[in-house]
């Protein structure tokens, strides 16, 4: 089996800043320099499904998602926020941890695997911790990286 995304190295890092919409321009500037996206398209999408309600999943996690035309697979970017950002989560918490998450267009059953497995792995305080408290964005994306490869298998 493979992984349910495809997570580049590039597309891990560390960012600052100071509100949710900065966090989605960066999120989508990240998607299209790691993955050959259009920027504008990759905002307009994710802030769209955001206006159908907040993807802060809560416990210091955003999911930001969307789907997308012309892709073949779903492809991800995780951002660790430099100091927690209000999100507008189900907790009404704070977010340092962003999941972005971009689907193929008629990927549905694809993208909602994809989702509840990011979920499942960002609902794990130790992962979570680990997450935080990782030294570099390299070895941010180590720990992704060793738990996407653990449950494809």
């Amino acid at each position: 089996m493979t992984a349910l995304f495809m997570l580049m190295p590039e597309a891990v890092g560390t960012i600052a800043a100071d509100s949710k919409a900065t966090i989605i321009e960066q999120l989508a500037r990240r998607f299209a320099q790691v993955y050959a996206l259009d920027e504008t398209l990759v905002h307009e999408r994710i802030e769209e499904r955001e206006r159908l309600g907040s993807t802060g999943f809560g416990r210091g996690v955003a999911i930001p998602h969307a789907r997308m035309p012309d892709m073949t697979r779903p492809v991800a970017v995780v951002l660790r926020l430099e100091a927690p950002v209000a999100f507008d989560s189900a907790d009404d918490m704070p977010v340092d941890i962003v999941f972005g998450l971009l689907s193929p267009e008629q990927a549905g059953a694809v993208h909602l695997h994809a989702l509840a497995a990011i979920s499942r792995m960002m609902r794990d305080d130790k992962m979570h911790a680990a997450l935080s408290d990782a030294p570099s964005d390299e070895a941010l994306y180590a720990l992704l990286a060793n738990v996407l490869d653990r449950d494809a298998a």
